[in-house]
């Protein structure tokens, strides 16, 4: 029987994280890497790439990069087939990348609809189908983390800054994706969860935060906080660890309990 520290260790396991520049992304490759996993970032700006894994260098990660644009088919199965090339497998996919968007539903941008429908779901569905069918379905064996939000749990208050009805819908289908995967991969071996963060300080986030005050986002958090640059390393560390390997399926809120009193 494996020590508890045995089953979180990833020494020798493979990762691929998009979206992993910078943010959250780039925290759940600290973690992944922290834990002893070789790690493939991926986002579409190079020179981001190349900080980032500059950064996880001097934490003693080993990580590379793939620029990739994750808006078409072709940009996922180019970066399926990178990925691969560098890593040799896949043991872990991290499904990280997503944009937002805020309009009034009424006024709601058809583009827009379609850009974060496109990067929020189609890509993850591409993206986890290609790794599903060339490493972990072949191998038995497999970790898949989505990243969703807690603005997939629900829609928005009337008195709420926040005019998001694409990037609401595209992160409760990404709760349903994870599910339905889940059940339908756990004959091969492969755990399908996801992660649904709160409020965290980041480019996305920033307007937000500047529009609303930091304060008020604060107020109706049990915890009085917003996320830091560490509070998804230990659900990320868990959910690709073997001391996951009979959870699957779940979506798991890191949000200082603000999705417990909506």
């Amino acid at each position: 029987m494996r020590t508890t520290q045995q089953l979180f260790d990833l020494t020798g396991r493979t990762a691929l994280v998009t979206g992993g520049s910078r943010g959250l992304g780039l925290q759940i490759a600290e973690a992944l890497g922290e834990m002893g996993a070789r790690v493939v970032l991926a986002a579409r700006k190079q020179g981001d790439l190349d900080a980032a894994v500059a950064h996880l260098g001097t934490r003693g990660i080993a990580a590379s990069a793939v620029a990739a644009d994750m808006a078409s088919e072709s940009g996922v199965a180019l970066l399926a087939e990178a990925a691969l090339e560098r890593l040799g497998h896949i043991d872990i996919l991290v499904n990280n990348a997503g944009a937002t968007w805020a309009a009034p539903a009424e006024d709601y941008p058809l583009e827009a609809w379609d850009k974060l429908m496109n990067l929020n779901v189609r890509s993850i569905f591409l993206l986890s189908q290609a790794v599903g069918r060339r490493s972990m379905i072949p191998r038995g064996q497999g970790r898949i983390i989505n990243v969703a939000s807690i603005a997939g749990f629900a829609g928005n208050a009337p008195d709420s800054p926040m005019k998001t009805l694409a990037y609401n819908t595209s992160k409760a289908a990404l709760m349903n994706f994870t599910r339905t995967l889940a059940g339908e991969w756990g004959r091969y071996g492969i755990t399908v969860n996801a992660i649904a963060p709160g409020f965290f300080p980041s480019k996305m986030t920033k307007g937000l935060l500047a529009d609303a005050g930091e304060d008020n986002m604060i107020k109706s958090v049990p915890l009085q906080r917003l996320g830091d640059e560490e509070d998804l390393k230990g659900v990320a560390a868990l959910l690709a660890s073997d001391a996951a390997k009979h959870i699957t399926g779940q979506v798991i809120a890191v949000d200082g309990g603000d999705s417990a009193v909506r």
